[in-house]
């Protein structure tokens, strides 16, 4: 549809299928496989190892940044560099710096451009700052985002123009005037497509992580961690989101951040099967469930970056139990 997409309703429906296929790429497929979630399978290429996907972020950097420091250090102050991204102030421990005054803009910034703040996150600043990482790693993952960033740009900003340019420039007879119409034109549905699965991918995530009732964790709270207590702390630290079928498919199914939580390398096809397994334990044992609407947690996501950006603020107590509706 793109190669005819100087005409409005082709521009318009191949944004809205190339957003859909760029959010599947990455929300349900990409993350997934990345995770492992597929590696019994045993196929060289649908294979948490050798998979890469449609983003800026280095599947290697990603792999370490996310499945081992979040999935291990969950929501633990100093530990878990997903809170806040490093960059946004979202719990009332950590102290406040006249920079958070402007965390609601840069907030906006990050979720237009979401696959770049997570590929600059996956450098890790603070390993930079205090010299555990050295230059010549430092210099190792700037050149592979550097080629990432040369890929996705030359795939979705030259590339694909072009053939929709050559198209229209071939069945337009030679005119150099439509060619151009439609180069421009397919360049701003690729970018439209890029900015719509940025924002996706942020709300998903972050209604995932920072709602009303997710708790954070001391270094002190979790030294004598068992391993039950981790599983309760991943309980803890997570929150789902409610939808139908087709939402949980958009969303890769981390609408259900607390199973995928308990069970990371769990196919994700299966955490709307155990959900209620789940929600019946928490009743049980007087645990935790935290779940609501996309608009309600995310509306606490965006309540929470805003009031925090000032001094102060209360310290989340932590969830009661679960109470089926």
């Amino acid at each position: 549809m793109l190669m005819g997409s100087s005409r409005k309703p082709l521009w318009l429906g191949g944004a809205a299928a190339l957003s859909l296929a760029k959010i599947l790429e990455n929300m349900e497929i990409g993350h997934n496989v990345m995770h492992g979630q597929w590696d019994w399978m045993n196929d060289p290429d649908i294979n948490s190892q050798n998979w890469d996907w449609d983003t800026a972020s280095p599947a290697d950097a990603w792999r370490h940044s996310h499945n081992y420091e979040h999935h291990t250090f969950t929501n633990i102050r100093g530990k878990d560099r997903d809170l806040g991204y490093e960059i946004m102030r979202i719990d009332p421990h950590q102290k406040w710096h006249p920079v958070y005054l402007f965390q609601p803009v840069y907030n906006l910034l990050l979720m237009g451009f979401f696959e770049w703040g997570v590929a600059m996150h996956d450098l890790n600043r603070g390993a930079i700052h205090s010299g555990e990482k050295s230059k010549e790693q430092v210099v190792q993952e700037l050149k592979a985002i550097g080629v990432k960033a040369r890929d996705q740009i030359v795939k979705d900003y030259v590339a694909f123009p072009a053939l929709a340019a050559l198209a229209a420039f071939v069945s337009g007879r030679g005119s150099l005037e439509s060619g151009k119409r439609s180069f421009k034109s397919t360049l701003a549905a690729n970018f439209t497509a890029n900015i719509v699965r940025n924002v996706w991918a942020y709300s998903i995530i972050f209604c995932g992580h920072f709602p009303d009732q997710t708790y954070t964790f001391s270094e002190e709270e979790v030294a004598d961690e068992t391993r039950g207590g981790f599983y309760v702390r991943q309980l803890l630290g997570a929150a789902n989101i409610d939808g139908g079928p087709l939402f949980h498919l958009l969303a890769g199914n981390l609408s259900f951040q607390v199973e995928h939580h308990l069970y990371p390398d769990m196919p994700s096809s299966r955490y709307a099967e155990i959900a209620p397994r789940v929600r019946d334990i928490c009743r049980r044992y007087g645990l935790p469930y935290n779940t609501g609407p996309l608009h309600k947690q995310l509306g606490t996501v965006h309540r929470t970056i805003l009031r925090l950006a000032f001094p102060g603020g209360r310290v989340r107590p932590k969830p009661g139990p679960y109470t089926p509706a």
